[in-house]
C-alpha cells in the first residue's frame, strides 16, 4: 500500500507529536508513526523548565496537564552540601508555575492534540527503512505493523524524532558535529509520601541528585555520579546501596518514604549534536541533539525545537532549495540556543567541580534558559 504525505514523522513522543501537531495546525498532511503502543511509559526526569511550560501554554495544552492533577512547582531548591538556596518561580511569559508530568500523560496529551488537528498518528508501527529517489533524496519510509502489514509512505519530508539512537539519522548518515566527552551515570526511581519543596537539586563533590514531584502523588528521584563511581557502588551493594550513598541530604526523607516500583540503573551516554537536515530529511528532539540528563532539560528542548522545525517547514513546505535553506536556518537557531546549554551541562557532568564552581555553572545554565524563554515568547502564536 502506498500513501503520499507532506511530512512523515518517525517517533510520536514529545518531539515528534509536537512537530506533527504544529504542522497539522498549519494545514499540512502529516503522518506520525511510533513503534511503541499509545500511552506507554518511558524513562524521564519529567521536569519541564519555564520554556517547556510556556510552549504547552502557547499551544493550548497546559490546561490538560494541570487538569490531570500534575502538581504545580513554584519553588526550586538547590542543596549545595549542607547549604540550601531557595528560588521562587515567579509569574513570567504567561505561566505562574512549572510542571513535571509523567510521560504517560504528556505524550498522550500532545499525541491526541496532533490527531485532533488532523495529523494521522499510528502506534505499533515500526519503520523498516527509508525511500529515496534516483538522486538519493529521501522520499518516504517503509513500515511494518504489528499484524505484519507492510506499507510505503511517501512524503516531501521525513522527520526523525526517533531518539538518540535514531534510525533516520543512522540511515541518512547525519554527521555528528559535536560529541560530548563527559557523562553521568544514574539510578532512577519513584517514591510515594516523599515531601518535596518543588524541584530540588542536590550537589556534593562527585555526586548529584534530584527530587521532582510528578503525578499520582509520586516523586521522581535520581542520583548520579561519574560512571566508574556509580558502577563501584552498584557492584558493592546494588542499586539501593548506590542511592543511599549518593542521595546526600535527601537520604533521611527517602528512608521514611515508600518506594514504588523498581530502580533503574542508567549507564552514561555522551552528548551529541548532529547535523539535522538534508535533502528530504530533518531531525528533531534527541535524534538531533542529546545531552546529559543532569540538565533535566530534554523535554523542554524537544518542545522548543519542534516549533523551530515546524516554522521552517511551513515557510517552505515543498522540496527544493528554499526548504533546504529553511532547514539550515532551523538548525542554526537550535544550535545557538543548544550549544551553551550543552557545554555547561558537560562541565557539570564531568564532576570535576567544587561547590563554588557548580554554583557558577548553574547560574550560567539559568542564563541560557532565559535566552530561550525570551525567543519563544517573541514568536507569534499559530503563525
Amino acid at each position: 500500500m502506498n500513501t503520499t504525505w507532506d511530512v512523515v514523522i518517525v517517533g510520536a513522543r514529545v518531539a515528534g507529536a509536537s512537530t506533527a501537531l504544529l504542522l497539522a495546525r498549519a494545514g499540512l498532511r502529516v503522518l506520525c508513526v511510533d513503534r511503541a503502543r499509545f500511552g506507554s511509559d518511558t524513562l524521564s526526569t519529567h521536569a519541564l523548565m519555564r520554556a517547556g511550560t510556556v510552549q504547552l501554554q502557547r499551544w493550548g495544552l497546559l490546561a490538560d496537564i494541570v487538569a490531570a492533577g500534575t502538581p504545580p512547582v513554584r519553588r526550586t531548591v538547590f542543596h549545595y552540601g549542607d547549604e540550601d538556596v531557595s528560588v521562587s518561580i515567579r509569574p513570567a511569559a504567561g505561566v505562574d508555575a512549572l510542571y513535571a508530568p509523567r510521560r504517560t500523560l504528556i505524550d498522550a496529551v500532545i499525541g491526541e492534540a496532533a490527531g485532533a488537528a488532523g495529523a494521522t498518528v499510528r502506534f505499533g508501527t515500526a519503520v523498516t527503512g527509508l525511500l529515496r529517489d534516483a538522486d538519493g533524496r529521501v522520499t518516504g519510509i517503509t513500515t511494518r505493523g504489528r499484524d505484519g502489514s507492510v506499507r510505503a509512505e511517501r512524503a516531501g519530508l521525513v522527520v526523525g524524532a526517533d531518539g538518540r539512537h535514531s534510525l533516520v539519522a543512522a540511515t541518512v548518515g547525519a554527521p555528528t558535529e559535536l560529541r560530548g566527552r563527559a557523562a553521568s551515570a544514574f539510578v532512577y526511581g519513584y517514591w510515594a509520601d516523599l515531601p518535596a519543596d518543588g524541584y530540588e537539586w542536590f550537589y556534593r563533590p562527585g555526586m548529584s541528585a534530584g527530587a521532582i514531584p510528578t503525578n499520582d502523588g509520586l516523586t521522581c528521584v535520581f542520583v548520579g555520579a561519574a560512571p566508574r563511581r556509580l558502577t563501584r557502588l552498584v557492584r558493592a551493594g546494588g542499586t539501593e546501596h548506590a542511592v543511599d550513598a549518593l542521595a546526600g541530604s535527601l537520604r533521611p526523607r527517602l528512608a521514611t518514604a515508600q518506594r514504588v516500583g523498581g530502580l533503574r540503573n542508567v549507564p552514561a551516554l555522551r552528548a551529541h549534536l548532529r547535523r539535522s537536515w538534508g535533502p528530504g530529511w530533518a531531525l528533531v528532539g534527541d535524534a538531533g541533539y542529546w545531552k546529559d540528563p543532569l540538565s533535566t532539560h530534554g523535554m523542554t528542548d524537544a518542545l522548543r525545537d519542534a516549533e523551530l522545525l515546524a516554522r521552517a517547514v511551513t515557510a517552505a513546505p515543498g522540496p527544493g532549495s528554499d526548504q533546504l535553506d529553511a532547514l539550515a536556518e532551523y538548525q542554526a537557531i537550535r544550535d545557538r540556543l543548544a550549544r551553551p546549554l550543552l557545554e555547561v551541562t558537560e562541565r557539570i557532568a564531568g564532576y570535576q567541580w567544587d561547590l563554588a564552581e557548580v554554583r557558577r555553572l548553574l547560574m550560567t545554565l539559568s542564563s541560557t534558559m532565559t535566552d530561550e524563554v525570551e525567543l519563544l515568547a517573541e514568536l507569534p502564536v499559530g503563525s
